[in-house]
């Protein structure tokens, strides 16, 4: 009996070892890498190593410092899960209301000048809502990246033009570098439509990014924000949810990217962003 129970459980990690296997090689190609995507090649390699390696790492275990090495694994992947479980819910726990004055679709990467799918999405959903609304005042929001030839504010703003969404209803913010820049930038060209700080506005975001970005919106002063979570491509959601889990926690502890020790690298990260890089010295 133990030895079937031993044997199916090397059957459901070689089977998950596979699995990973195949979304990092997905990821190898279809990527241009970032902290998500290490996250699922490390997690990837440790349970491969884990197939590889069962018998001595068992062995180790039933070791005095063994225990403590599992305990310690089996604390820090259960927290890791449980804020993951929180990012997959939250995306869904602040829906609009319907009476919302303005809608900020939040930019991600262009290609070029064509939106990424993962942006495509935040769009596909931002148009689909305003035209059961078509009373809301759209801004579209982001600077212009490195490998993109218009800032992605704009080329948001023309994909929802040829969408059908009307031209005087679409503004593009066209010069932030983060979501906390998106807010407050949106904010000035909302203002200079008559809709301030104090009316209901609603984001558009991916699902596992929703939580926080509405965060980052009460932050730009924003009273009430509600968040419609567009969808995802199943290549990007281990990556994407893993990276948000430490993105979630940064933001607990530092509240902003102007804070903490990520705040030296705003610069450099952003020169690097937009292929431009600071001179030495």
């Amino acid at each position: 009996m133990e030895k079937k129970r031993l044997s199916l459980k090397l059957i459901l990690l070689a089977v998950l070892a596979l699995a990973l296997l195949c979304q990092s090689l997905y990821l190898l190609t279809h990527s241009n890498g970032n902290l998500g995507v290490a996250l699922v090649w490390g997690l990837t390699a440790f349970v491969w190593a884990l197939l590889i390696f069962h018998r001595p790492l068992a062995a180790f275990a039933a070791t005095g410092p063994g225990r403590v090495v599992c305990w310690v694994l089996g604390l820090g992947f259960g927290l890791f899960f449980a804020l993951l479980a929180f990012v997959a819910l939250s995306g869904y726990s602040n829906q609009p209301k319907g009476n919302e004055k303005a809608m900020v679709v939040l930019g991600a990467a262009v290609h070029g000048s064509k939106v990424s799918r993962l942006l495509q999405y935040r769009l596909d959903a931002a148009c689909d809502y305003y035209f059961q609304h078509p009373d809301l005042v759209i801004v579209t929001t982001g600077g212009q990246g490195r490998g993109e030839d218009l800032p992605e504010g704009r080329a948001m703003r023309d994909y929802l033009i040829a969408k059908g969404v009307p031209a005087d209803h679409v503004f593009a913010e066209e010069k932030s570098t983060s979501t906390e820049e998106n807010f407050l930038f949106a904010a000035e060209i909302l203002e200079e439509q008559g809709i301030s700080r104090s009316d209901p506005i609603l984001l558009v975001t991916n699902a596992f990014h929703c939580y926080r970005a509405a965060e980052y919106g009460r932050m730009a002063g924003f009273e009430t924000v509600t968040a419609l979570p567009a969808g995802i491509s199943p290549g990007s959601v281990l990556p994407s949810y893993f990276r948000e889990v430490f993105a979630l926690l940064y933001y607990w502890v530092f509240k902003s990217s102007q804070t903490g020790w990520i705040h030296p690298l705003v610069g450099t990260l952003d020169a690097f962003k937009r292929g431009k890089f600071p001179p030495l010295g």
